[in-house]
């Protein structure tokens, strides 16, 4: 009794050997699957540090201070406590700097601090970021030894995912990659059989058109 053909078997076996004439072609190995590994790897480790915020702090201004100390100790920022005011000129108007900041005692005793803050508009985004940390760290400071009279919040916070950039870039590249090979490798390919007149022998065979092209 004849076996009924199965093509199954026959797009399988048609993608084992396209799957092996990649393998066997250097320029298809490195971009099909050597590039987007090294992208992937490469832009994994450069954003695994979150964001961060450059921040100069003024010549003569005062160090000892709660405001400079609450922002060392939020993580968040880098700061710089000794550069020239040139370079910090020159660094605020190229972005390198996102602000910069001056601390200065008051003589008068209330408040016990000016914090003198300028910005850059190259840097807008990480700007708005300064201002929240400032003001959170502002109401802190000013309101820690008062005590509540109608209510008291306490909060807590769930630890989730800490997502980054690799995250967002992972399947935009996987698709890409994908994509790129699925659609000119297997138009180049196609053209390559039809050169080499394989095509016709693959119409000589029980083999759909279908299984062909799925298998390819």
């Amino acid at each position: 009794m004849n076996t009924p053909y199965s093509h199954t078997k026959a797009t399988l076996a048609l993608a084992k050997a396209s799957f092996r004439s990649i393998m066997r072609s250097p320029s298809a190995v490195v971009f099909t699957l050597a590039f987007p590994l090294i992208f992937i790897l490469v832009f994994g480790f450069l954003g695994g540090g979150g964001t961060k915020l450059d921040i100069a702090i003024a010549p003569g201004s005062d160090l000892q201070n709660p405001v400079i100390i609450a922002l060392e100790k939020t993580g968040l920022v880098r700061l710089t406590k000794n550069d020239t005011e040139e370079n910090i000129k020159n660094n605020l108007e190229k972005g390198n700097y996102d602000a910069l900041i001056s601390v200065e005692k008051n003589p008068n005793g209330v408040p016990a601090y000016f914090t003198n803050v300028k910005y850059t508009s190259a840097s807008l985004d990480k700007g708005n970021i300064l201002k929240s940390i400032l003001n959170e760290i502002s109401y802190n400071l000013n309101t820690q030894n008062l005590k509540p009279t109608v209510t008291e919040i306490r909060a807590s916070t769930v630890t989730g995912r800490l997502y980054r950039t690799i995250d967002f870039i992972l399947p935009g590249q996987l698709g890409f990659s994908l994509l790129s090979t699925g659609v000119f490798g297997t138009a180049f390919v196609f053209f390559s059989l039809r050169q080499n007149l394989v095509i016709k022998r693959f119409f000589a065979t029980p083999v759909k058109r279908s299984s062909i092209v799925i298998g390819e």
